[in-house]
Formats: structure tokens, C-alpha cells, sequence
């Protein structure tokens, strides 16, 4: 599998170490961050080989960067019915999909990550976000 782009990752660093108690640690592909042994978010790259919920949602040649998370109540519903860049990657009931590439809004990421972070924390933990924002 490719790497990710070191531009993306330098982004959601920047995003995710905001937040508390959120650690950084390689995946089975691509980098994720989780709180307490819980993921809030996973990027990954994939390339033309392979099969996937994101090369079927995007009808492009070459690598695809997607970034999955978690997402709530009516948030949930508006993303799986937003369609592109937006995608359900098709596990977990509350986890979507964003595709990353030059077109992507990261004030959108910064929120959807830490909306993602608050789903996946302790109440605590959450609430410290909530008290900020």
C-alpha cells in the first residue's frame, strides 16, 4: 500500500495532537489516532490494485487518501446522504468516509475529527473539548 501524502499527515497531526490524551499510532495500513485505546480517526492511501468501499465510491485511476471517523445522531445521516467527497465505508455503524485531495476543506476535517474525538472520549474528555470550543 502507498504511503500517505506527508502534507495530509502534517495536517491531521496538527488537528488531532489538540486534543487530549489523543496518541498517534501506525495501522494494519495508514496512521490512525486514538483516546484510550479507541480510534477517532484513520488515514489511509490506497492505489488502483486495490479493492475497496473507497475506489468503488470514486471512479479515479491511480492512489485515492481517505480519512474515516466518527460521526453522531443527525451529523450521521446528513454525511451518508452528502455523498462525495463523503462515503460509508461500509463497518461500524457510526464510522464515514472522506476522500482527502487538493479540493478538501480541512476547517471541515478540524471539525469532523474533533465531532469524532467527542463520540470516542470519555464524557470528561469530551466535555474539556465541548468547554473550549
Amino acid at each position: 500500500m502507498p504511503d500517505v501524502p506527508p502534507e495530509v499527515l502534517d495536517r491531521l497531526r496538527a488537528i488531532c495532537e489538540a486534543l487530549p490524551e489523543a496518541y498517534e499510532e501506525s495501522a494494519w495500513i495508514g496512521v490512525r489516532w486514538r483516546v484510550r485505546k479507541r480510534t477517532f480517526a484513520h488515514v489511509y492511501t490506497v492505489d488502483e490494485e486495490s479493492t475497496t468501499v473507497l475506489r468503488d465510491s470514486f471512479a479515479i485511476d491511480g492512489e485515492l487518501t481517505a480519512l474515516t471517523f466518527r460521526a453522531a445522531g443527525d451529523e450521521l445521516l446528513a454525511l451518508r446522504e452528502e455523498g462525495p467527497p463523503f462515503y460509508y465505508p461500509g463497518w461500524g455503524r457510526d464510522v464515514m468516509g472522506l476522500r482527502v485531495d487538493d479540493a478538501t476543506d480541512w476547517d471541515e476535517v478540524a471539525e469532523l475529527i474533533t465531532d469524532s474525538f467527542c463520540v470516542m472520549a470519555p464524557r470528561k474528555l469530551a466535555a474539556r473539548v465541548r468547554d473550549v470550543g
